[in-house]
């Protein structure tokens, strides 16, 4: 194979790349990026790593969730606290009731990069480029907005900064102590079927950790604080390129996430971005769906985790509820046959996306439920461990999927739909999808 470079991708074939008719200033942009500070720092990858690991091995469980698309106006402290609160809630569910440490990885602080299925969009007959985020361009449908800016790779930087440092003010202050879990309530919560259960669960844990810590000081130990990443799809490869640094002579890490991902339209054995992933020691996410083809995942997994290393490859399948039974055993069996670890997470989102008779993008809590309730049994069955879920979602009160406990219908959807391109699980939805998977004893 030969041999890799921060820069080495270029040479190969780049799907889903913005089209920039400056490509001088794209080049200054860059090379002014590759000075700035790092987001993260290698230390918390290696943690990352093994924890990964011990999840495909059944000892953690890894709840990664955030925006399908983050905006760059919503880098404010109330969205940001409530994306964190609702993360720390359903990790705590979770912790209740599967009985595992839980792995919190947010899709947050850079998913402003979003793969199209169109390079255009047409609306009454007038064509202009996909709205690919907000790193490449505006969701406005104009001319001016459409246009790619490479100033806006400044924007995504800082952005990402901003929200990855707040987060860490939080954790680091105490925001995250599992003595004190009601200053994670939403202002809504109560309005919730689930509310009532949530507070009950809390009051329970609560008085453990009262009686535990009057025998033995729990209150000293790392209870106040938890370890929480950061992710999203390696999208904008030039981004990527310009966070990428040397840790040593031979080492290379993507700075600009924790967990980089490898999207359903760009993973290929031959790609740009299955190249530049190969060259870095962050762990790597890849996303398998219905039209995954095998052969090719074979190649993949051998690229980018040659020397086998446990905690490298996260795995997520997103397949459809009706399409579950038919595509994963045989993605399982396939890895099997590598000898090659992987950690395998389910994202139940992307294949029970569905469209309303009013033409509004949605999808149904009870198809997302029934995919991921598949995907645990398959798993077992198949000798194999479901090591982790992968959700978009919000912690505000939105209303963009259907169905959950409040039985949300399409009627509901026009009251308050924000996403600018997939629907999410609002607050209560996520706490029921967090309660029944507790249940599941993954």
């Amino acid at each position: 194979m030969s041999s890799w470079s921060p820069t080495s991708w270029q040479d190969f074939s780049y799907q889903q790349a913005a089209t920039y008719d400056d490509k001088k200033l794209l080049n200054q942009v860059v090379n002014e990026l590759s000075v700035l500070p790092p987001l993260i720092s290698p230390g918390e990858i290696t943690k990352l790593k093994q924890s990964i690991a011990l999840a495909g091995q059944g000892k953690a469980f890894i709840l990664q969730g955030g925006d399908c698309a983050e905006s760059f106006q919503d880098c404010r402290a109330s969205i940001i606290t409530n994306k964190l609160k609702i993360l720390l809630q359903m990790s705590l569910i979770l912790i209740y009731g599967l009985r595992k440490p839980i792995v919190r990885i947010g899709r947050i602080a850079g998913q402003y990069a979003k793969p199209r299925s169109s390079d255009f969009e047409t609306i009454d007959g007038v064509a202009l480029p996909s709205y690919r985020g907000d790193i490449v361009n505006s969701s406005a449908f104009s001319p001016e907005a459409r246009k790619p800016n490479p100033a806006l790779l400044f924007q995504a930087y800082n952005c990402s900064a901003i929200t990855l440092n707040f987060i860490r003010a939080l954790l680091d202050g105490g925001f995250a102590d599992l003595h004190h879990p009601k200053q994670w309530d939403l202002d809504f919560l109560n309005l919730s079927p689930q509310a009532d259960e949530y507070h009950a669960l809390v009051r329970g844990i609560a008085d453990s950790l009262d009686f535990l810590s009057t025998i033995d000081g729990l209150q000293s130990t790392n209870l106040n604080k938890v370890d929480f990443y950061t992710s999203h799809e390696a999208l904008h490869l030039h981004y990527e390129q310009a966070l990428t640094r040397p840790v040593h002579a031979s080492q290379w890490i993507n700075t600009s996430t924790h967990l980089p991902w490898l999207g359903m339209r760009t993973a290929k054995s031959d790609s740009a971005h299955v190249e530049f992933l190969r060259g870095i020691e962050n762990p790597i996410g890849i996303k398998l769906g219905t039209t995954t083809d095998l052969a090719d995942l074979k190649k993949i997994l051998a690229i980018l985790n040659p020397h086998h290393e446990p905690g490298r490859l996260l795995l997520i399948t997103r397949l459809g509820n009706q399409e579950v039974t038919q595509h994963l055993p045989e993605l399982i069996k396939t890895v099997q046959q590598t000898n090659i670890p992987v950690t395998w997470s389910c994202d139940p989102m992307h294949g029970n996306t569905e469209t309303t008779h009013q033409g509004i993008k949605t999808r149904h809590f009870d198809n997302i439920l029934s995919e991921l309730l598949q995907t645990v049994n398959i798993h077992r069955q198949l000798d194999s461990v479901l090591g982790g879920v992968h959700f978009e979602l919000t912690g505000d009160n939105v209303t963009e999927c259907i169905g959950g406990a409040r039985g949300l219908n399409e009627e509901d959807l026009s009251r308050a739909y924000q996403s600018l391109v997939d629907p999410r699980l609002n607050y209560e939805q996520s706490l029921e999808m967090a309660i029944q998977l507790s249940a599941s004893k993954c």
